[in-house]
Protein backbone atom coordinates (compact mmCIF):
# COMPACT_ATOMS: atom_id res chain seq x y z
CA UNK A 1 0.00 0.00 0.00
CA UNK A 2 2.87 2.29 0.64
CA UNK A 3 4.63 1.98 -2.96
CA UNK A 4 0.85 3.04 -4.49
CA UNK A 5 1.05 5.97 -2.02
CA UNK A 6 4.63 6.67 -3.51
CA UNK A 7 3.54 6.34 -6.75
CA UNK A 8 0.70 8.57 -6.43
CA UNK A 9 2.67 11.19 -4.99
CA UNK A 10 5.30 11.29 -7.41
CA UNK A 11 2.75 11.36 -10.51
CA UNK A 12 0.77 14.22 -8.57
CA UNK A 13 4.34 16.03 -7.99
CA UNK A 14 5.63 15.99 -11.84
CA UNK A 15 2.03 16.76 -13.44
CA UNK A 16 2.50 20.44 -13.36
CA UNK A 17 5.64 20.28 -14.86
CA UNK A 18 4.71 17.74 -17.18
CA UNK A 19 2.16 20.12 -18.02
CA UNK A 20 4.56 23.11 -18.67
CA UNK A 21 6.65 21.39 -20.68
CA UNK A 22 3.83 20.49 -22.64
CA UNK A 23 3.06 23.99 -23.11
CA UNK A 24 6.22 25.37 -24.35
CA UNK A 25 6.04 26.22 -27.53
CA UNK A 26 8.58 24.38 -29.97
CA UNK A 27 11.93 25.82 -31.13
CA UNK A 28 10.52 25.11 -35.24
CA UNK A 29 7.57 23.77 -36.37
CA UNK A 30 4.35 25.03 -38.50
CA UNK A 31 3.35 27.06 -34.92
CA UNK A 32 6.76 29.12 -34.99
CA UNK A 33 7.02 31.29 -38.44
CA UNK A 34 9.91 33.13 -39.55
CA UNK A 35 10.23 36.61 -38.62
CA UNK A 36 13.44 38.44 -39.77
CA UNK A 37 13.52 41.93 -40.43
CA UNK A 38 16.46 41.96 -42.40
CA UNK A 39 15.42 39.05 -45.36
CA UNK A 40 11.99 41.22 -45.22
CA UNK A 41 13.98 43.52 -47.14
CA UNK A 42 14.74 40.91 -49.44
CA UNK A 43 10.50 40.69 -50.70
CA UNK A 44 9.92 42.20 -54.02
CA UNK A 45 10.99 42.35 -57.30
CA UNK A 46 15.28 43.04 -58.54
CA UNK A 47 17.41 43.69 -61.13
CA UNK A 48 20.43 41.35 -60.95
CA UNK A 49 23.75 43.04 -62.46
CA UNK A 50 25.97 40.13 -62.05
CA UNK A 51 29.35 39.83 -63.08
CA UNK A 52 31.13 36.58 -63.59
CA UNK A 53 34.49 35.34 -65.17
CA UNK A 54 35.25 38.47 -65.72
CA UNK A 55 31.63 38.97 -67.55
CA UNK A 56 28.74 40.88 -66.79
CA UNK A 57 25.40 39.92 -67.26
CA UNK A 58 22.00 40.46 -66.42
CA UNK A 59 19.37 38.62 -64.79
CA UNK A 60 15.79 39.36 -62.99
CA UNK A 61 15.05 37.93 -58.97
CA UNK A 62 11.52 37.75 -57.00
CA UNK A 63 11.46 37.31 -53.72
CA UNK A 64 8.40 36.68 -51.30
CA UNK A 65 7.57 34.62 -48.21
CA UNK A 66 6.42 30.68 -49.15
CA UNK A 67 5.74 27.85 -47.50
CA UNK A 68 4.03 29.37 -43.98
CA UNK A 69 6.31 32.15 -44.09
CA UNK A 70 9.31 29.69 -42.73
CA UNK A 71 11.35 30.66 -45.88
CA UNK A 72 12.00 33.65 -48.02
CA UNK A 73 12.41 32.73 -51.71
CA UNK A 74 14.50 33.95 -54.05
CA UNK A 75 13.66 33.32 -57.76
CA UNK A 76 16.15 33.84 -60.34
CA UNK A 77 15.19 33.97 -63.84
CA UNK A 78 16.32 35.40 -67.33
CA UNK A 79 15.59 39.37 -67.33
CA UNK A 80 13.66 40.17 -70.88
CA UNK A 81 16.47 43.33 -70.66
CA UNK A 82 19.05 41.03 -71.83
CA UNK A 83 19.86 40.54 -75.33
CA UNK A 84 21.09 36.79 -75.09
CA UNK A 85 19.96 35.22 -72.22
CA UNK A 86 22.68 33.63 -69.74
CA UNK A 87 19.85 30.49 -69.40
CA UNK A 88 20.22 30.34 -65.79
CA UNK A 89 17.60 29.85 -63.27
CA UNK A 90 17.45 29.20 -59.26
CA UNK A 91 15.51 29.05 -56.85
CA UNK A 92 17.25 29.89 -53.15
CA UNK A 93 14.65 28.79 -50.11
CA UNK A 94 16.08 30.67 -47.36
CA UNK A 95 15.02 30.24 -43.49
CA UNK A 96 16.09 29.76 -39.84
CA UNK A 97 17.10 27.06 -37.78
CA UNK A 98 16.10 28.04 -34.21
CA UNK A 99 17.59 24.87 -32.46
CA UNK A 100 21.04 26.04 -34.21
CA UNK A 101 20.52 29.70 -34.24
CA UNK A 102 21.48 29.72 -37.96
CA UNK A 103 20.36 30.41 -41.37
CA UNK A 104 19.91 27.92 -43.76
CA UNK A 105 20.10 28.01 -47.67
CA UNK A 106 18.78 25.50 -50.23
CA UNK A 107 20.20 26.41 -53.51
CA UNK A 108 18.46 24.53 -56.67
CA UNK A 109 18.92 25.57 -59.96
CA UNK A 110 19.44 24.67 -63.57
CA UNK A 111 22.93 22.59 -62.58
CA UNK A 112 20.28 19.66 -61.54
CA UNK A 113 20.91 17.40 -57.90
CA UNK A 114 24.45 17.50 -57.81
CA UNK A 115 24.62 20.46 -57.46
CA UNK A 116 22.24 21.55 -55.21
CA UNK A 117 22.68 18.13 -52.84
CA UNK A 118 24.63 20.71 -50.58
CA UNK A 119 23.05 22.56 -47.67
CA UNK A 120 23.98 26.04 -47.06
CA UNK A 121 24.73 27.37 -43.26
CA UNK A 122 24.83 31.31 -42.29
CA UNK A 123 25.11 33.55 -39.81
CA UNK A 124 24.12 37.13 -39.49
CA UNK A 125 26.44 40.26 -39.00
CA UNK A 126 24.43 43.41 -38.93
CA UNK A 127 22.89 44.01 -42.38
CA UNK A 128 24.90 40.58 -44.00
CA UNK A 129 24.50 37.03 -44.32
CA UNK A 130 27.26 34.93 -45.01
CA UNK A 131 26.33 31.31 -46.35
CA UNK A 132 28.72 28.82 -46.18
CA UNK A 133 28.23 25.91 -48.69
CA UNK A 134 30.78 22.65 -47.77
CA UNK A 135 30.78 21.63 -51.40
CA UNK A 136 32.61 18.07 -51.71
CA UNK A 137 35.41 20.05 -53.90
CA UNK A 138 35.79 22.52 -51.52
CA UNK A 139 34.26 25.43 -49.11
CA UNK A 140 32.11 28.18 -51.36
CA UNK A 141 30.94 31.28 -49.47
CA UNK A 142 27.85 33.54 -50.45
CA UNK A 143 27.49 36.56 -48.15
CA UNK A 144 24.05 39.00 -49.18
CA UNK A 145 24.72 42.23 -47.62
CA UNK A 146 21.80 44.84 -47.90
CA UNK A 147 22.42 48.73 -47.76
CA UNK A 148 19.58 50.63 -46.27
CA UNK A 149 20.74 53.49 -47.82
CA UNK A 150 20.48 52.48 -51.30
CA UNK A 151 17.78 50.13 -50.35
CA UNK A 152 19.84 47.26 -52.62
CA UNK A 153 21.75 44.28 -52.14
CA UNK A 154 24.79 42.70 -53.13
CA UNK A 155 25.80 39.03 -52.98
CA UNK A 156 29.32 38.35 -53.28
CA UNK A 157 29.97 34.68 -53.82
CA UNK A 158 33.58 33.48 -53.37
CA UNK A 159 35.75 30.09 -53.53
CA UNK A 160 39.19 28.61 -53.33
CA UNK A 161 41.06 28.10 -56.62
CA UNK A 162 43.68 24.89 -57.64
CA UNK A 163 46.36 26.85 -55.29
CA UNK A 164 44.04 27.73 -51.99
CA UNK A 165 43.27 31.15 -52.74
CA UNK A 166 40.07 32.34 -51.63
CA UNK A 167 39.07 33.78 -55.26
CA UNK A 168 35.55 35.93 -56.26
CA UNK A 169 33.54 33.83 -58.12
CA UNK A 170 30.68 36.19 -58.77
CA UNK A 171 29.15 39.19 -57.66
CA UNK A 172 25.83 40.54 -58.17
CA UNK A 173 23.91 44.04 -57.27
CA UNK A 174 20.34 43.84 -56.63
CA UNK A 175 18.37 47.14 -57.42
CA UNK A 176 14.37 48.07 -57.51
Amino acid sequence: MRLHWILFAVLVGTAPAAKAQAAAPPLDGRERVMQDTLLDHLAGDWRVDRTMGGRATGSAAHGEWVLNHQFLLLHYQDSPRTATPNAYEAMVFIGYDNASERYVAHWIDVFGGRFSETLGYGKRDGNAIRMVFEYPDGPFYNTFTFDPVARGWTSLMRTKNQKGDWVTFASERLTK
